[in-house]
């Protein structure tokens, strides 16, 4: 039995489906069953996991389990001890980059590791998922471009090798079914085949849905005040500012981790702008 959290996400809703696929018993954790509209096979679990002690008998029969940092927040630990506690015997983190090769402010790369860290004391095997940018973080655009075609944003210059979320789900469910421990204190920066610059992406995009697109670069205050206009959480922007302005006179690397893990090229920007193609359109 596999336990995955965050698993309505971007990552974690494809994980569920290749495990659940593949054959593997998976409880999918969500704190809205009723509304997760997870795949077909999963056992849908209500929890919180930002309060570990709802998923205590949850636990029961988990052999390995997901770690999202976003759907912890700072309870890894305590999951991860309630985890170990019951007889989980693998960890699989969903980490970034930045841990390892750095990149935006320090202290969103300390709270990443410092999940990590969590996973490394458990006692649990560990394997952590250390990625680039996801594809999906696109998706922020979909308004700008369906009403004028104009994205406003900073640092359009910033280039990063952006993973399809498609190719960490194939990983983490790899390591998550691996009972013979292959992959097993192992720690992997998985990125896309290619660097590209948020202006590439966004022209990528506009030969996705055939309708020219532009970027239009603003201030960073004016786009950290029109994000919080939108409600997004408070850190968001700074998160944004700092992690694109670091990649315009030194991109990030790109690996070929997923290449070598799934035996296949990793999957392009522009493969995933065409599979995303309605959402921009209006």
């Amino acid at each position: 039995m596999i336990l995955v959290t965050g698993a309505t996400g971007n990552v974690g809703r494809e994980v569920v489906r290749l495990l659940v696929a593949g054959g593997e018993q998976v409880k999918a954790v969500t704190r809205h069953p009723a509304t997760s509209a997870l795949p077909a096979g999963a056992l849908v679990v209500e929890g919180d996991p930002t309060r570990p002690q709802t998923l205590k008998s949850t636990l029961s029969g988990v052999e390995a389990i997901m770690i999202s940092p976003r759907a912890l927040g700072d309870a890894t630990a305590e999951l991860l001890a309630l985890a170990a506690e019951r007889g989980v015997k693998r960890v699989v983190v969903l980490s970034a980059e930045t841990v390892e090769h750095g990149g935006g402010y320090q202290r969103f790369a300390d709270a990443f590791k410092a999940v990590e860290d969590a996973a490394k004391a458990s006692g649990l095997q560990w394997t952590l998922l250390r990625s680039s940018d996801y594809a999906s973080n696109a998706l922020a655009w979909v308004p700008q471009i369906r009403h004028a075609g104009i994205v406003q944003g900073v640092y359009g210059d910033g280039a990063t090798a952006t993973i399809h979320e498609h190719d960490v789900a194939a990983i983490a469910a790899l390591a998550l079914g691996d009972a013979d421990a292959v992959h097993a204190g192992h720690a992997y920066v998985l990125t896309g085949p290619q660097s590209l610059s948020q202006r590439d992406k966004l022209r990528m995009i506009g030969e996705a849905i055939s309708k020219e697109v532009s970027w239009q670069e603003i201030a960073s205050e004016q786009f950290r005040q029109a994000l919080l206009a939108q409600g997004v959480p408070a850190d968001v922007p700074d998160r944004m500012i700092g992690y694109w302005g670091s990649f315009v006179e030194h991109p990030s690397p790109t690996t070929f981790e997923v290449e070598r893990l799934l035996g296949r090229p990793a999957l392009t920007f522009t493969a995933w702008a065409s599979s995303h193609a309605a959402a921009f359109k209006k």
